[in-house]
């Protein structure tokens, strides 16, 4: 019965999402005003009824209901709980549903607290959002119904794939997905806009809250996947250009184009025409970057060949919702004036240029993803990595970071680069002493050797903003600024000195053998069988030895799992101020002897370290927009309350 209330509970939430549309799209017509007073209530009910689908979907994955076909294929009796309930999005059809509801109950939030737009506008926003879920729903009910039953059920299901039971990809993917559905409210927000015509501040503010709020998720959502590689998949890589890794930075990079644009329109009234093609173009990242991970084209570019119908369902929804959008960009662009009017040397053209060089950006990591696909589809068999992304981003990153540390020091409207000159002599210096000591020290390729100049003297530029304030009353958009970009130059400087000082050390040991990595002396014990609930290991015992430190022991396993039966490797870490001893144990080798992986990366934890504080600078940066705000409106209530009164 759960699964069958989970349908059900789905085809109300679709039919009720037609309704958000119609209802919505009537209330903007002449005569239809008494259709608005319908939209905020369905939009919350749509959102309810979203939650108690997906809860249905959780609770037959808890209970192992080997009936619902999607329980049978993607878990097991003998799973941990807490993989059971992560295998309910760990797949197609959840992760969709997973989609919809998130986004039904972003919609539900909005329609109950968004009171600043004008009813017109917040009216025609509903109705894109519901236009969007609507096209989600079909999709579920249609193509991957999430509740198909199996009669009759089989005896055990195939699991949930090994390299996914980690507590890391547990969590990876809603976060993602709060992020991917955030930039779906600005999407609704800029449609809305468009119809109305009505763009400016007040709507920028409106739109702020929940661009900031993706921002972060997806901040955290990438930091979080690349650190989850990172140790799970036994590479000692943290990015390697995947086209899974590109689905999740394409958004994040129009995002942070988004965020800056908004904040202008928000202050200055500037970037409009920026600001609404930037909320279609974050959202059409998402749903490019979702589609391509969920609809299988990864692994193969004929993977629609194989269900024809999922594949022109997806095809469709890509084109309506991204086609549509940037069709009715383009007939009501002209309408959408620019705003005020602002120098090239001000902090609204340092920004206009920082989006110049993000979009730029994402155009490449758009064509590295997208080229082998179409490659493949015609015949060939084409790689782009790191030779590719890697120089040709480069090119746009590096004069993209002198912006970001000149730009927040500049006024806005007009200003001049003398008045700052001072100011960037100290950060400018030290960019110049680092690069002499690196040229001193060697080792550093181009890249790296750029990337460790300039995030040091980043480091340095990003605190610059607080000089001469008054630090306890600095408003905290000003601290979530200083705190975000000094993450840049911390995962900056991370990267760059794992790309140019990583040790790495194949080997074959014997019990009670030594070797050496980078600063750490490392001997193997012997290897043990362990057991887990789902998979048996072998474990190596080693004993590492940090320059004069005490020795720890390490433990790295080779794991296999028997549902479904796959090998992996569980890396282990040893972190330190300056880095990570990094070791993986391989398979057996002649004569006794073992295979042994070890890393040592200098810095490397400064890459995390650095995404979390970009995500931090964001959360700071929401709560102080968010209090003012609600500072904002409950001024304006109350002048409106003191002029109701004095009327009387």
């Amino acid at each position: 019965m759960i699964a069958e209330l989970g349908l059900a509970a789905l085809w109300l939430a679709a039919a009720l999402a037609a309704l958000q549309l119609l209802a919505g799209a009537l209330a903007l017509t002449k005569g239809g005003a008494a259709f608005g007073g319908v939209v905020r209530p369905v939009a919350v009910v749509q959102g309810l009824l979203a939650l108690i689908a997906f809860a249905a979907l959780i609770q037959v994955f808890a209970v192992t209901d080997l009936s619902v076909k999607l329980v049978a294929l993607n878990s097991h009796s003998m799973k941990p709980l807490v993989f059971k309930i992560a295998g309910a999005w760990g797949n197609h059809e959840g992760s969709m549903l997973l989609w919809v509801t998130v986004m039904g109950l972003a919609g539900a939030f909005l329609a109950l607290v968004e009171r600043r737009l004008p009813e017109r506008t917040m009216l025609a926003t509903l109705a894109g959002q519901a236009f969007v879920s609507l096209g989600f729903y079909a999709f579920l009910l249609v193509a991957s119904n999430p509740f198909e039953r199996l009669n009759p059920a089989p005896p055990e299901g195939n699991g949930l794939n090994p390299l996914l039971q980690d507590l890391g990809l547990a969590f990876h993917p809603p976060t993602l997905y709060l992020g991917y559905v955030g930039l779906s409210i600005a999407f609704s927000f800029a449609i809305g806009a468009l119809v109305t015509r009505e763009v400016g501040p007040a709507f920028a503010r409106a739109m702020r809250p929940w661009v900031l709020a993706a921002w972060i998720f997806l901040t955290i959502g990438i930091t979080a996947g690349s650190y989850w590689a990172y140790y799970e998949l036994g590479w000692g890589g943290w990015w390697f250009w995947d086209p899974v890794e590109n689905a999740s930075l394409m958004p994040w990079l129009a995002a942070t184009a988004l965020l800056h644009s908004v904040s202008v329109l928000a202050a200055r009234d500037a970037l409009r025409a920026w600001t609404i093609m930037l909320g279609v173009v974050a959202f059409s990242m998402s749903m490019i970057g979702t589609f391509l991970v969920r609809s299988g084209i990864l692994t193969s570019v004929h993977a629609f060949a194989v269900d024809p119908e999922r594949g022109s369902f997806i095809l469709a929804l890509l084109a309506i919702n991204i086609g549509g959008a940037l069709t009715l960009f383009g007939l009501r662009a002209s309408t959408v004036t620019e705003g005020e009017r602002f120098a090239v040397v001000s902090r609204e053209g340092a920004l206009v240029i920082n989006n110049v060089l993000l979009s730029a950006i994402l155009g490449i990591v758009l064509f590295g993803t997208l080229y082998p696909l179409v490659a493949e589809a015609v015949g060939a068999k084409v790689s782009v990595g790191p030779p590719y992304f890697n120089p040709v981003g480069a090119l746009f990153f590096v004069p993209m970071l002198v912006v970001l540390a000149v730009g927040p020091l500049l006024r806005w409207r007009r200003d001049r680069f003398a008045r700052i000159g001072k100011r960037l002599l100290i950060p400018a210096a030290i960019t110049l002493a680092a690069a002499a000591g690196l040229l001193v020290w060697r080792g550093a390729g181009l890249l790296p050797f750029l990337g460790l100049a300039l995030g040091v003297g980043l480091a340095i530029a990003s605190l610059l903003p607080l000089r001469d304030r008054n630090l306890r009353r600095t408003p905290l958009p000003i601290w979530g600024m200083v705190v975000a970009h000094f993450g840049v130059a911390v995962s900056l400087i991370g990267m760059a000195s794992e790309s140019a000082y990583s040790v790495e050390r194949l080997v074959a040991l014997r019990p009670g053998e030594t070797t050496s990595v980078g600063p750490w002396s490392v001997r193997l014990v012997g290897i043990e069988p362990v057991a887990g609930p789902n998979w048996t290991a072998l474990e190596a015992r080693l004993i590492a030895a940090y320059r004069d430190e005490a020795a720890v022991v390490v433990r790295p396993q080779a794991r296999s799992f028997w549902t479904p039966p796959q090998q992996t490797s569980e890396s282990a870490l040893l972190t330190r101020w300056n880095g990570q001893l990094y070791a993986v144990l391989g398979g057996e080798a002649t004569d006794g002897r073992w295979q042994v992986r070890l890393w040592w990366k200098p810095f490397v934890t400064l890459i995390w370290l650095g995404g979390g504080l970009i995500a931090l600078g964001g959360l700071l940066a929401l709560i102080g927009r968010v209090a003012s705000d609600v500072r904002r409106i409950v001024a304006r209530d109350k002048i409106a309350y003191r002029r109701e009164r004095q009327g009387r």
